[in-house]
């Protein structure tokens, strides 16, 4: 900026001289020429005033530094980790947030009805977890499902407000998923279930309940050596489905226990469950449910129709179920038996008798170490209200153990039905890749 002020005033000056040379010029333009002359003398005094002052300014540390292009010192470094490190907002978070879940592709072929076989994407189960300090936590499973038709099924699989209470107890509030026996709470995973199917009597229409929607207490507790987990629960409890032929003669066709958004009956199901680890590898637990559920739709199979119902009177409803875990070293054996019982009503269109549903399943598993190879073998006998429904299962599997959350299973599953009619009847091989995260 000053070079350029000195070079400014001789042009002023050059400018001066030559108006004056100019005779041509009338006195008035002379006058005008001076006063432009003039302020841009004043406005280059305060031009040089305000860069002298700027000058005689301190300089900031992080003006010199852009000044003079220099780097961070290693001192500088250093104090600003130890500010990073001493802050308590990392050292001890209020807040955690984590998302876990599981996925499944795989094949299925039929052995019958002219089944070519199909690909199919089983699921994609995203688990949301967000706990504030050592007080709450909220979890929940999200499932989306491709149908047949090519269509997107969305489930929400459950949601709970979990209050910490102390190390013994956590009060889960919400949908949950049935801690009645082991399969739905802790295996149903496809990552974590070493078949590719589930027992049969663990889906819809089952013996073993799904999910409920109410309020748990659940933990565990050491008994001197032995640990013990409970868990107990008031919930809204299942509705059932009727079926008919005629319109006139009904029978109970099934039991929908995943946890409904409303009491249909008004009547609430209590239950629980309470495992034993009496030595190390080895778990056995019982478990049970009783309250009461009604009909609240019918299916009428001459006009392949489903009818939503209301006041069919109340039912018992009753589950009890045993369940048991031994693991050692490379051989893991478990079993599982579960029994609903739906008693009669003579109330309303769909008056019916009772009814029972009865499922039992062992399964033995073997490691092949030091490889990754595990072979599996799974009985299932299935006894449901509905006779087309009955399934004896003998399953044989060979995994693949990428790592311990990435599997590869190849199954054939041999069925046998209550009659060659019966889809219940058709043989199945299956192979799947499950991938939790």
């Amino acid at each position: 900026m000053k070079h350029r002020t000195f070079i400014l005033k001789p042009v002023a000056l050059a400018v001066l001289a030559a108006v004056a040379s100019t005779t041509s010029f009338a006195d008035s333009e002379m006058d005008k020429m001076r006063k432009t002359v003039e302020t841009l003398q004043k406005q280059l005094e305060q031009v040089q005033e305000q860069l002298k002052a700027r000058e005689e300014k301190p300089a900031t540390p992080a003006q010199s530094r852009t000044a003079q292009e220099a780097p961070v010192t290693r001192k500088e470094m250093d104090e600003l980790r130890k500010e990073v490190a001493t802050a308590s907002e990392w050292r001890s978070p209020n807040t955690l947030i984590h998302m876990a879940g599981y996925s499944s592709v795989g094949y299925e072929k039929t052995q019958g009805n002219n089944d070519d076989g199909s690909f199919n994407v089983g699921q994609f189960a995203p688990i949301f977890h967000f706990q504030y300090r050592d007080l709450v936590m909220l979890e929940s499973e999200l499932e989306f499902e491709v149908e047949d038709d090519g269509s997107t099924n969305t489930a929400l699989e459950y949601l709970t407000i979990d209050l910490i209470m102390n190390d013994y107890a956590t009060l889960v509030a919400g949908k949950f998923l049935s801690p009645i026996g082991q399969f739905r709470q802790n295996l149903h995973p496809t990552w974590v279930n070493k078949m590719a199917s589930p027992p049969p009597g663990f889906g819809h229409d089952g013996a073993a309940p799904v999910s409920d929607l109410g309020v748990q207490v659940r933990g565990g507790y050491p008994l001197g050596k032995v640990r013990t987990n409970y868990a107990l629960f008031v919930s809204n409890g299942p509705e059932l489905t009727s079926a008919t032929d005629d319109g006139v003669n009904f029978t109970l066709d099934g039991v929908d226990a995943e946890g409904f958004n409303k009491d249909s009956d008004g009547t609430k199901v209590f239950g629980g469950r309470l495992g034993v680890l009496p030595m190390r590898g080895l778990e056995v637990g019982i478990s049970g449910a009783t309250g009461e559920a009604s009909v609240s739709k019918y299916e009428d199979e001459l006009l392949a129709t489903t009818v939503k119902i209301t006041d069919q009177g109340k039912r018992d409803y009753d589950v009890y179920g045993a369940d048991f875990n031994f693991q050692y070293r490379s051989v893991g054996v478990r079993g599982e038996y579960v029994k609903s019982k739906v008693g009669s009503s003579n109330k309303g269109l769909t008056a019916s008798g009772s009814a029972n549903w009865e499922t039992w399943y062992t399964q033995a598993a073997y490691r092949f170490l030091p490889t990754r190879f595990e072979a599996v073998l799974r009985y299932t006998d299935f006894d449901s209200a509905v006779d087309s429904r009955d399934q004896e299962q003998w399953g044989v599997g060979l995994n693949y153990l990428f790592t311990s959350n990435f599997i590869a299973k190849v199954n054939y599953e041999f069925n046998n039905g209550n009659g060659n009619s019966s889809v219940a009847d058709d043989n199945r091989f299956l192979a799947q890749l499950a991938y939790g995260f």
